[in-house]
Formats: structure tokens, sequence, C-alpha cells
């Protein structure tokens, strides 16, 4: 940079056979582009991306290091632009690399071995990136009181208890396999293991199996997650067999609770809670917006108008009505009068989450295996945010609380419709949802 040299007249080789930095095999270095060559400044989020992004091992670091820095001179705000093609990718070496240093602290196991001087640790590690030296001073201070040794491919650290000294790189049978605290450690382990508090895809995300040969606890896991499903599954059936009728019980009693609902004001003018209905073992389960006038004065859910939509468009479908529990977002009617007449009003934030307690009692009870959200209130609810219909329908989702959702629209929309190819249309789409909701079931 202080000669001026423009990031396309700059070579850069990394490796053994790397000779001048600038050398070219075709001709000579061309003359540098004229670039101003006093000093500038350069924000200190750049040095600390330089830090890191450095000691990854893809060789065009250092091209994109010094293109970055070039840009740096004309734009001095570059870093604040995240989505510049330049600033991702060294943000993503820089990122790469910082996983690498942790993994080194998190999976790196140490084994006691005697030296002839007394008890030396010894561990083995395979680091993705150019990490070792960088992650020196962590072990230092985290073990400064014993002796250790950590060999990698590249070089080797050993700490004496006074001084730190490198050396050439190992090889894995260079360390040790085990030690008598490992038998200690693994019995830990088995009595600690809670596969309850596990989920396997996030620990191999975490904890690559790269990893998995120089940690004693994981040799144990595959046996002790079949040990607990085996468990799990006993103790489910078991809990079946004592209780029986129970979910049946629960599922009454809360409905009795939610008789005398007052979370929100429209206790005050509905006739009553509208609450859920169906088997409490349902594996479907359909959650509309809030009950309408006849819903309101019979007291059972989707009977009016749009529940006549529903009953259709589940039997074109090829499901059973009796089969599935159907239940609202928002248990009270909510209403304008208009002389005798009440006119539907839709819910709002307020209202839905203050029923929104009502809707994950019923999902922790039943526990179905899909739930359908019809229209946008009812998404909302199952989800805790604004859910967009025309872009998230026809596809599953996974709830907040866990179990799979689906998103369609609901069946007032379409009596809304006034144009009557239209309204046959899109009932057809929406009994199209449901047959991927049977599928999907099955």
């Amino acid at each position: 940079m202080a000669v001026g040299a423009a990031p396309g007249d700059v070579v850069w080789q990394v490796g053994d056979g790397a000779t001048d930095l600038f050398a070219r095999e075709d001709a000579s270095p061309p003359a540098p582009s004229p670039l101003p060559s006093s000093d500038f400044a350069v924000p200190r989020a750049f040095l600390g991306l330089v830090r890191h992004a450095i000691l990854h091992r893809d060789p065009e670091r250092f091209a994109l290091l010094y293109r970055m820095l070039a840009r740096l001179r004309a734009e001095p705000k570059l870093m604040d632009d995240a989505a510049d093609p330049l600033v991702r990718r060294v943000e993503k070496l820089a990122t790469e690399v910082r996983r690498d240093i942790h993994k080194m602290r998190a999976f790196l196991r140490f084994r006691e071995v005697d030296d002839g001087a007394g008890p030396r640790f010894v561990a083995w590690f395979e680091p993705d990136h150019h990490i070792v030296r960088a992650n020196a001073g962590f072990f230092l201070d985290r073990f400064a009181s014993m002796r250790w040794s950590i060999l990698t491919p590249a070089l080797s650290l050993h700490w004496d208890g006074t001084t730190l000294s490198e050396g050439p790189g190992a090889a894995k049978g260079d360390a040790p396999s085990g030690d008598p605290i490992e038998d200690v450690w693994k019995t830990y382990y088995a009595s600690i293991f809670n596969p309850a508090r596990m989920k396997v895809g996030a620990m191999l995300k975490e904890m690559p199996r790269k990893y998995w040969k120089n940690m004693p606890e994981t040799a144990l896991v595959p046996g002790l997650i079949a040990s607990a499903q085996a468990r799990e599954s006993g103790m489910i059936a078991t809990a079946r067999e004592r209780v029986g009728g129970n979910s049946r019980a629960a599922w009454e009693a809360l409905r009795d609770e939610a008789a005398g609902c007052t979370r929100c004001h429209l206790h005050k003018h509905a006739t009553r809670t509208v609450f859920g209905e169906g088997p409490v073992d349902a594996a479907l389960m359909f959650v509309g917006e809030q009950p309408g006038d006849q819903e309101d004065l019979a007291g059972k859910p989707f009977v009016g108008p749009a529940g006549q939509v529903f009953d259709r468009a589940i039997a074109a479908a090829g499901i059973d009505r009796p089969d599935v529990y159907v239940t609202n977002a928002v248990k009270h009617f909510k209403f304008e009068k208009r002389g005798k007449r009440r006119i539907h009003q839709k819910p709002d934030a307020g209202e839905i989450t203050a029923c929104r307690w009502w809707i994950e009692q019923e999902l922790l009870l039943l526990k179905p295996k899909v739930t359908v959200a019809l229209g946008a209130t009812a998404a909302r609810a199952l989800f805790g945010k604004v859910m967009t219909i025309g872009k998230e329908r026809g596809r599953p989702h996974i709830l907040p609380g866990g179990g799979e959702a689906w998103i369609t629209v609901h069946p007032s929309f379409l009596l809304r419709l006034p144009d009557r190819d239209a309204a046959e249309l899109e009932f057809g789409r929406f009994v199209e949802d449901l047959k991927a909701v049977r599928r999907q079931l099955k």
C-alpha cells in the first residue's frame, strides 16, 4: 500500500513454493498504479476482522484483505455495508476461524502421562485453520499450574510451568489414547446424561463427529441414547395404561375454567365462552379465528355458515370431522351491534394475545400431530407473530412450542367472495390444502 500497489497488481503466494511476494512467472511485475501514499485511518472493526480472517486456511485471504484495505481508503464506510460481497466473504472467513477457536477450547481433551519429570497432560487436536498460536493464551490461563502439551499436525505447544515453547507437528499416534481418570469421567458422564435435554441434530452441529474420537464420553453417547429411548418408550406406555381417561378429565377441567375467562373485555358482551370440541387424542387440530353469531348462541365452534363450508371442504379432502379437534384463537364473539343484528369484528392483537393462553393449553393437552391455522388470526395466535397466508400456506411450519402446523384461509373468506367462479376456484385451493395436510398426517 505504501508504494502504491493496486490489488490487481499483487500476486499473493502461500506455502512452501512461494518465493518473492511480488514474483510472477510470466513477466516482471507491472508498474504500480498511482494511489495516494499518505497514511489513512481504518475502522477498528477492520483490525478485529483481520485478526481472525488472516488465520483462515483459504489461500485467497491475503488478497481479499488487501482488496478490502484498498477499498477502505476510498470508501471509509465500507465496513457498514453488510451486503457488500467482499465484506460478507471476509466476515465468513473470520466467523469460521472464531468457530474453530471455540471448538478447540471446547473439545480438546488432555490425557495424563509420566514423562520422567512427573505428570504431563497431553492432548491431540486437528484444527481446520491456523488457530493454535491464537489459542495458546487461553490454555496458559486455564491450565497454568500443570505441565501440558498440545499436539496438532502443523505444530505443537509445550508448557513446563514457566515457559511456553513450540515444536514441530505431530501425528495422532504420538498422543496417549487414555488414562485412569478417563474411566472415572465416563462413569460420571453416563450418570448425568439426560436425553430429554439433548437434541442430536443440534449436538452434531455444535460438536461434529470429527472431534468425537478425541473425547472419551462420545463413545458412550449412541448406547446411552438407545437405552434412554427404550426407557422412555416403556415409561410412556406405562403412563398411558395408568392415566386412562384422565386426559378427558383434564380437558373438561380446562373447558370449565375457560367458561369463566375474563382475560379481556370480550367476555362482557358475548353470550358465553365457546371452547374447543373433539376427541382429546385427535391427531389433527383446526384453529379458527373466533366464534360467530351462531357459535356464540350454540356454544359450539364452526356451526354457522363458515362451519358449513368447513364441513364440506374437509369431507371433500377425505377428513372426518368426528376425528378432528376444532377450536378458535379467540373464545368470545366480538361484534358490533347494528339494530338487532350483531356484525362480526376482527379481534385485535391484544385480544389475540390475551386468549393465546387457552390455545397453548389445548396444544399441550392434545399434542396433535398436525395443527391447521385457518386464517391470519389463528396463525398469529399459534406463532405469536404476524404470518402472511399467501406466503406461508401450502407447507409445514414448526410451532414455537414444538409440533407441526399448516396455514390456510378461513372458510369465511370463501363466503365473502362475490364472484361465484372465484369462490369455487378458492374453495378448490382450500380443499387441496386440506388434502396436503391429510397426506402429511399419514
